[in-house]
């Protein structure tokens, strides 16, 4: 290939990726609203759209004329991205459940399963198949295939690193959590990508959650054990392999202690203080009986008023505001997000961590907020990567290539 070849070849390739992207968007739009938004030539623009409609990634509209919009000489002709043309999947694959979601390019949920998965009786071979199962079931209750697949995200209790693997735990967990899922779902869709749930969790806030707009932020996935999703410098941080966020470094933290999350410690707070009989007078903690006591309870009571639950959230709240300025001042991120099921009712915990945050610390000290996502932040944050995922990789998929080439293929 020449250089003027190449040139040229690589000039048209950044056409069509700069009109996907304004089209994918966007919504019916026309040749003179590309031309505003990315600044090609008239004859540029309406041979890229054409291309794009033929690759199957838009599909021409009814023109202006037609509804409504224009009424003088030649209709425009208007465009708009195919969201239905492939689909996405994103799998949370965590400890004791299965979870997928088929949707389509934009995101939008088509259908979603779910498999209990007894971590017990786990292994990597019987993980891969509930894997493999949940989403076949959920692309049969989304009326599609395998075929229809442009990307998949899995998210694993565990760190992954840029190739989609872990490394080797003392006692084979994190090989049980991502038993090669990259490879299993390889001959499903064109484009696999696995992450750490943490990391996911930071997508989704990203996307679509307490972290909009925010370059610099940790997502502290805070239930059942600490999990740090990092994004720094507008990016997800992972590391060498993949273990950027781990927090068994905690374990050696004065203060935090370990790396059990907020549910846990809530519960062991609240028995601790009827065991000793540091309830306050009045406390309906001192009428539950402590084997049935949860985390949910005491922060319903704490946001209720009640000063036995009240002195539960401020001592938890004192080990989330060391975590959160830990974790601040080794990432320098402006915000750190509370995510998780354990989100929606931790907000006296939140709440007692700013005010206990450290006035010493050198840099600024990091907001701590609630995220809205809920329990299903994992999915979200797989959902929205793959759609990342198919979003870079579109031009390059056979699904979408011309049809000279698909022919050829």
């Amino acid at each position: 290939m020449s250089d003027a070849t190449s040139a040229a070849a690589s000039l048209r390739r950044r056409s069509l990726d700069a009109v996907l992207a304004h089209a994918w968007d966007a919504e019916a739009f026309t040749a003179s609203d590309v031309m505003a938004a990315v600044g090609l030539t008239r004859s540029t623009t309406i041979d890229v759209l054409d291309e794009l409609v033929e690759r199957g990634l838009l599909a021409e509209m009814p023109n202006a004329r037609t509804v409504g919009e224009y009424s003088k000489g030649r209709p425009a002709r208007r465009f708009a991205f195919r969201p239905d043309s492939a689909v996405v999947v994103g799998v949370d694959a965590g400890r004791g459940h299965v979870t997928a979601t088929v949707a389509d390019l934009r995101g939008r949920a088509l259908a979603t399963s779910r498999l209990a998965v007894d971590p017990e009786r786990d292994s990597p071979e019987r993980r891969r198949r509930a894997a493999e199962a949940t989403v076949d079931a959920t692309l049969t209750r989304a009326h599609r295939d395998r075929s229809d697949i442009a990307a998949l995200c899995v998210g694993v209790p565990a760190p992954v690193d840029r190739s989609g693997r872990s490394p080797v735990h003392h006692d084979r967990f994190w090989e049980r959590m991502n038993p090669g899922f990259v490879d299993t779902f390889a001959e499903w869709a064109p484009v696999v990508r696995v992450e750490n749930d943490a990391s996911l969790a930071a997508v989704a806030e990203r996307a679509h959650g307490a972290a909009v707009g925010v370059d610099d932020f940790i997502a502290l996935l805070a239930g059942e054990r600490f999990g740090a999703g990092i994004w720094v410098d507008g990016r997800l941080l992972r590391g060498a392999h993949g273990g950027a966020g781990e927090t068994v470094a905690f374990d050696r933290v004065t203060g935090v202690g370990g790396a059990e999350g907020l549910a846990p410690r809530c519960v062991d707070a609240a028995r601790d203080a009827r065991a000793t009989g540091r309830l306050p007078a009045g406390s309906a903690l001192a009428t539950i009986d402590p084997a049935a006591l949860d985390a949910k309870t005491v922060l319903d009571l704490a946001g209720a008023g009640d000063a036995g639950a009240l002195a539960v959230a401020q001592e938890v709240g004192g080990a989330l505001s060391i975590v959160a300025a830990t974790l601040g001042s080794l990432f320098d991120v402006r915000r750190v997000v509370v995510s998780g099921a354990i989100a929606a009712g931790a907000e006296p915990i939140i709440a007692a961590a700013r005010a206990a945050l450290p006035r010493a610390l050198d840099l600024p000290a990091p907001e701590i907020v609630a995220s809205p996502l809920g329990a299903d932040i994992v999915s979200i944050g797989a959902v929205a990567a793959a759609v990342d995922a198919a979003r870079s990789h579109a031009l390059d998929l056979l699904a979408f290539a011309a049809p000279d080439a698909r022919a050829r293929a």
